[in-house]
């Protein structure tokens, strides 16, 4: 008989194991979790001979997930959750614990509160460890996966395991080079101009956030940018626009004028996000607590 048996299987092979079938990969497995591909891959041979199944096979540059693979990603991940709220009711003192959380956000939200946030925490001498991701247009899998702990986003996905809270509300503006030109006045007059666009990697674009608004009468994009940060490198000097909320002018538009629409639209809120696993474990709770009283702060000077 095989001395190998189920309680071989603890939440780090679990875990190892969902990373491996989200990236389809040894190697950006190993990346994503910080170790070596030679521990990826011995974990992978324990589970394989556990569970008497290969669970994944080599598909052009990637791995392919069996079926029995993919019939235990939910039972694994609910093993991870389960194991997660084990800790819940732990006693918790932000001084003495290491809090590492991986936050997916785009780069208004993130230069907004969390330079603010990382300073007085330092000072206060708590250990808080930031990795930013991303977040484009979000879908709920960034939370479900785990791929991120925390969102921060105008588009907050759905979902009955999906929790969020509204933070900031913001109206739209235009941002512009008054060396170069002035406000557009009318609804043509903008529609017309040309503009500045972000567009994220899955093909979405920033605009989303523009509600109520007939977007097809709007010229298309003259640049099109992967992030906020970049826009004042190309509106600077240009008769270029761009259309944001007035929060940019706190963080990556500093540099540049802006002005109302010349038309109505719906304010723009950013909404945290994060996943029911998350709901009670205290370091996320005070967590969740520090981003809101510092948005709230934030709010009321704006």
């Amino acid at each position: 008989m095989s001395k190998i048996d189920f309680t071989d299987l603890d939440g780090k092979v679990l875990r190892i194991f969902l990373t491996i079938l989200e990236e389809s990969s040894v190697s950006k497995a190993a990346d994503r979790l910080g170790v070596t591909q030679s521990a990826i891959s011995h974990t992978l041979a324990k589970l394989r001979q556990v569970l008497g199944d290969p669970l994944f096979v080599r598909s052009g540059q990637g791995l392919t997930p069996t079926e029995r693979a993919l019939a235990l990603q939910e039972p694994v991940r609910n093993v991870l959750d389960g194991m997660r709220a084990l800790t819940d009711e732990r006693p918790f003192d932000p001084l003495s614990e290491q809090m590492e959380i991986r936050i997916a956000t785009n780069d208004m939200p993130r230069e907004l509160l969390f330079p603010d946030l990382l300073r007085a925490t330092r000072a206060e001498g708590i250990k808080l460890q930031l990795e930013f991701i991303s977040s484009g247009v979000p879908g709920p899998d960034l939370l479900r996966s785990d791929r991120c702990q925390l969102m921060l986003t105008p588009l907050p996905p759905d979902g009955p395991d999906i929790f969020q809270k509204r933070l900031i509300s913001s109206p739209l503006m235009v941002f512009y080079d008054s060396s170069q030109r002035t406000a557009p006045e009318t609804w043509e007059a903008y529609c017309q101009s040309e503009h500045v666009e972000v567009r994220f990697p899955d093909g979405r674009n920033a605009r989303a956030v523009m509600r109520g608004v007939d977007q097809s009468q709007i010229r298309p994009p003259t640049v099109v940018l992967p992030h906020f940060n970049a826009i004042p490198s190309f509106i600077a000097g240009s008769p270029l626009i761009s259309t944001d909320t007035a929060m940019m002018k706190n963080g990556p538009l500093a540099a540049l004028d802006c002005a109302t629409l010349p038309f109505d639209c719906e304010p723009v809120s950013i909404y945290m996000v994060w996943h029911q696993r998350s709901a009670n474990d205290p370091a996320h709770r005070w967590l969740r607590d520090r981003i809101e009283t510092l948005a709230s702060t934030i709010q009321a000077e704006t």
